[in-house]
């Protein structure tokens, strides 16, 4: 068997970034061909990543990319917040927001577009990141929105750069207003949404489901306090103003000077600017909302570790 210099080692290691005994055992599996090396590398890490895939990934990073009248938001996981904080990890989140500008809201299309710089699709190169790195990693949603004449701006909270962080707000503005003030208002929207959480541009925009069940929850608040049947409809249609305020962003508060309405901001930068300005829409993501994380049972794994020593 011939001699596998260090010299290849490193060179297939500077080609596909995984680690040393993984090169030097793919060319040794390969009898010092660099092509077979990568294509053994590249099957063992579809193997490492396919093991991985059921492990919870709650941690990770939100990324934003904006482009004028474009703007794109990305939830990408992992399973430890030490692999957000890795280099290549952010990388592959910004660049993955950026094509999203693109791909727009189709998961399916952005992960089967070609990555930046080569190395192939969007998928492929995630899953040989999970080799590398060794945890489970997904693409979990994206959201991308356009507007013809105005801007789309952005926020992040709890960053680790500009555009990567926990809480990601994007912004769409519909005006003909002048670009500056128009993202500067829209960068204070974003940051009152990261605050607030709405989840409705304004009352016309509540679902008919959200609002039935708010419908019906308030009426048997009200049954159950004893008031009678001939007075809980009007109740019901008075407490609804609360629910419109916690839930629609126009009907909020700003929270940058705590006592005027969104609504009224928005009229009040209409004037100013001379031109209508309309929140066209937005889209907040915060890390790991919505999935059920593993709680560890620390007692357990102690009580394991020592019957097994």
């Amino acid at each position: 068997m011939a001699a596998i210099s260090a010299a290849l080692v490193k060179e297939l290691r500077e080609m596909t970034g995984a680690g040393m005994m993984d090169c030097k055992k793919a060319l040794t599996e390969s009898a010092g061909d660099l092509e077979s090396a990568k294509d053994w590398l590249r099957t063992k890490g579809l193997a490492l990543a396919a093991k991985k895939a059921g492990r919870v990934a709650a941690e990770g990073l939100v990324g934003v990319a904006l482009d004028g009248r474009r703007g794109a938001i990305v939830e990408v996981n992992s399973e430890t917040d030490f692999v957000a904080r890795n280099d290549a990890f952010q990388a592959l989140v910004g660049d993955v927001a950026r094509l999203v500008l693109d791909t727009g809201d189709d998961l399916d299309a952005l992960k089967a577009s070609a990555y930046p710089g080569g190395g192939g699709s969007v998928e492929e190169t995630l899953t040989n990141l999970i080799a590398k790195i060794g945890e489970n990693m997904s693409i979990r949603r994206v959201r991308a929105l356009s507007v013809e004449q105005g801007s789309v701006s952005a926020y992040m909270h709890n960053k680790v750069t500009s555009d990567l962080g926990k809480i990601g707000v994007i912004v769409a503005l519909a005006s003909d207003a002048a670009e500056e003030p128009l993202a500067q208002l829209g960068k204070q929207l974003a940051m009152h949404i990261a605050n607030t959480d709405p989840a409705f541009v304004d009352r016309s925009s509540v679902s008919a489901e959200a609002l039935d069940r708010e419908r019906q929850f308030l009426a048997e608040q009200a049954r159950a306090s004893g008031k009678p049947e001939e007075i809980i409809d009007k109740m019901v249609e008075g407490r609804l103003r609360k629910f419109y305020e916690e839930v629609c962003l126009l009907e909020q508060v700003f929270v940058i000077d705590g006592e005027t309405k969104v609504a009224d901001v928005i009229a009040q930068a209409s004037n100013d600017l001379g031109t209508k300005v309309e929140v066209a829409g937005f889209v907040r993501f915060k890390l790991g909302e919505g999935i059920e994380r593993k709680e560890d049972d620390f007692a357990a794994e102690v009580a394991a570790a020592a019957g097994q020593a």
